[in-house]
């Protein structure tokens, strides 16, 4: 098991535990697929930084590339 990094307090991490108990399933399905949606701008807009001049069509092989990896990328694209 990997050591424990955080800045969180465990008794704030036992509210947030809490909290994230108390919610109804569709509210935790929301906030991960929010999360998901920012992870995915944030992938692009890195992408966009490290290649400014290639189209969309590049990005989003790009973005296969880094979320599958290189060969299933190839083989889907």
């Amino acid at each position: 098991m990997l050591p424990k990094v955080s800045d969180t307090s465990p008794e704030m991490e036992q509210v947030q535990i809490e909290i994230l108990r108390s919610m109804p399933s569709w509210k935790r399905f929301q906030l991960i697929n929010d999360l998901m949606v920012t992870g995915r701008k944030l992938a692009f807009a890195g992408l966009r930084r490290r290649f400014p001049n290639v189209g969309p069509e590049e990005l989003r092989r790009r973005y296969a590339t880094l979320t599958l990896g290189p060969e299933l990328a190839t083989k889907v694209y």
